[in-house]
């Protein structure tokens, strides 16, 4: 299966670690947060690696370089302008290809990868979904027997994490566009699976949450 790893938000949160750098290059314990995916993917069998990116992107390409530091190859999808999460997965699907897809959060950390497993027959997206953290206590999905709902009396996050059939994306829009919509509407045909990750994960999407996260892994490196 191949891999996407979103890395074109501008981190505005994140400044003024993002003022000269794109928030998958800022680094924790020493090591850029883009790296520990692909390390991870790598470990996982990985081989072929999408990366979008805009703000500062030459920057990534740089940096990461074609993957073969890490027996991976790495594609880039440049844009010139931010095309939101739906928009940014469509633009690259040529080179993502006609089978299902795992897409990543270029700015989330986690211990581990979830497990992978091929979509289910009929399903068009299958999510991780997290225990809610505290700057988002009310969740965003609800889960029960297997299959991810809008509505629901328990609502966990959506980690960031996904697989994805290209069908998903069938007559959408040029442009940027938002995957939520998309995701939503797959639900109300039951078409979207999901599973409870339930190991570490942090979206370190502000200076507070990246400090945290720098001093667990620093200690964790002593």
């Amino acid at each position: 299966m191949k891999a996407m790893i979103l890395a074109a938000g501008r981190g505005e949160r994140l400044r003024p670690l993002t003022d000269s750098i794109p928030k998958p290059l800022v680094t924790v314990a020493g090591k850029p947060l883009i790296v520990y995916h692909i390390e991870k993917l790598a470990a996982a069998g990985v081989r072929e690696i999408v990366i979008n990116h805009a703000w500062l992107g030459h920057k990534l390409v740089e940096t990461l370089g074609d993957g073969s530091q890490w027996q991976v190859n790495i594609q880039y999808s440049a844009e010139t302008s931010a095309l939101e999460t739906g928009g940014g997965i469509k633009q690259a699907l040529n080179l993502l290809g006609d089978e299902p897809f795992l897409v990543i959060n270029g700015d989330i950390f986690i211990d581990r990868l979830p497990e992978i497993a091929p979509l289910g027959s009929g399903m068009l997206a299958q999510l991780w979904l997290v225990d809610n953290p505290s700057q988002h206590p009310d969740g965003d999905f609800a889960l029960a027997e297997g299959k991810v709902f809008e509505h629901g009396a328990e609502k966990l996050t959506f980690s960031g994490m996904g697989i994805y059939h290209p069908k998903l994306f069938d007559n959408t829009p040029k442009g940027a566009f938002a995957l939520a919509p998309l995701l939503r509407t797959a639900m109300k045909q039951q078409q979207v699976s999901g599973c409870h990750f339930k190991h570490f994960w942090c979206d370190v999407g502000t200076i507070e949450r990246h400090t945290q996260i720098e001093v667990r892994e620093s200690n964790k490196v002593k």
